[in-house]
């Protein structure tokens, strides 16, 4: 997909907007069957509280169900549309299936309207098509990984990402992720071939904090203008310092490059080389 550079002529503009020309993708209503509604939590927990920061607001959406278990197995399917999908960065396509049942995926990228799919053990190593990675030879790349057989793919599903497979060895493959890090995954889980689409989603620049708004994202205010009740940083005569060697977050912990991961999680025998900045 190509990107469309705009020149700094009004105000929200004036800082080298940045957007997707949206070339490919076919302007047609979701499928309705296919659509449900849900309500933005914006950033609170189930007591009300806020535990995500910076979060409300937003343009209204629908919820399109994507088919992450690719659960159609050994049934062809017809790429109908390429659609944008405002729930995530990555498009997404309607598929139609040979038995007449329609399903979102996301979008392999190199896959056009047209093109057909299948998921299975009996696919073919071709773009767009989902099988176990018993199946797939070395090198291959991957996108939509699944961790647990039959629980969809959790693993490579954002715009331009692709895992890669790198070794097998009894019932465990090796795979390198987009985050740098090495883990072992069961040969049973199921993986999309190919990259997802969208490849041009990280040259995009808002251009306003309007645009941020749109996507729910509320402003952020630094530590160090803060009083010292609201955050370390804060206090002092003027333009402060921080008053400290390192910076830390507002509950004290350590911030810009700190691991932040959870001691003896139960994937932890899987992770062979951890990810950069963890």
């Amino acid at each position: 997909m190509a990107i469309l550079f705009y020149r700094d002529y009004t105000p929200g503009a004036r800082d080298q907007l940045v957007v997707s020309s949206y070339e490919g993708i076919v302007q047609f209503k979701p499928q309705k069957k296919l659509i449900s509604g849900f309500t933005c939590r914006k950033g609170r927990n189930n007591r009300g509280i806020i535990t995500s920061r910076h979060r409300g607001g937003g343009h209204k959406r629908l919820y399109r169900q994507i088919d992450f278990q690719r659960s159609k197995k050994d049934i062809s399917g017809r790429i109908v549309t390429v659609e944008y999908d405002p729930n995530r960065n990555a498009y997404i396509c309607l598929v139609h299936y040979e038995d007449g049942e329609k399903k979102y995926i996301l979008h392999p990228g190199g896959i056009k309207i047209g093109d057909t799919i299948i998921s299975g053990s009996i696919a073919t190593i071709l773009i767009g098509n989902a099988l176990p990675l018993t199946n797939m030879p070395l090198g291959t790349t991957i996108h939509n990984v699944e961790i647990t057989p039959g629980r969809g793919g959790q693993l490579a599903r954002a715009a331009g990402t692709a895992a890669k497979l790198i070794a097998k060895e009894g019932r465990l493959a090796t795979s390198r992720l987009p985050s740098g890090e090495i883990r072992l995954i069961y040969q049973n889980c199921l993986a999309t071939v190919g990259q997802v689409g969208h490849i041009d989603n990280n040259n995009r620049i808002l251009g306003k904090a309007g645009s941020k708004r749109w996507l729910g994202k509320r402003p952020k205010v630094r530590g160090v203008v803060m009083n010292p009740v609201d955050h370390p940083h804060g206090g002092g005569e003027g333009r402060a310092p921080i008053g400290r060697k390192k910076p830390i977050t507002p509950w004290g912990h350590t911030a810009l490059g700190g691991r932040s991961r959870k001691n003896n999680k139960y994937s932890d025998t899987l992770i062979l080389r951890r990810r950069r900045n963890s």
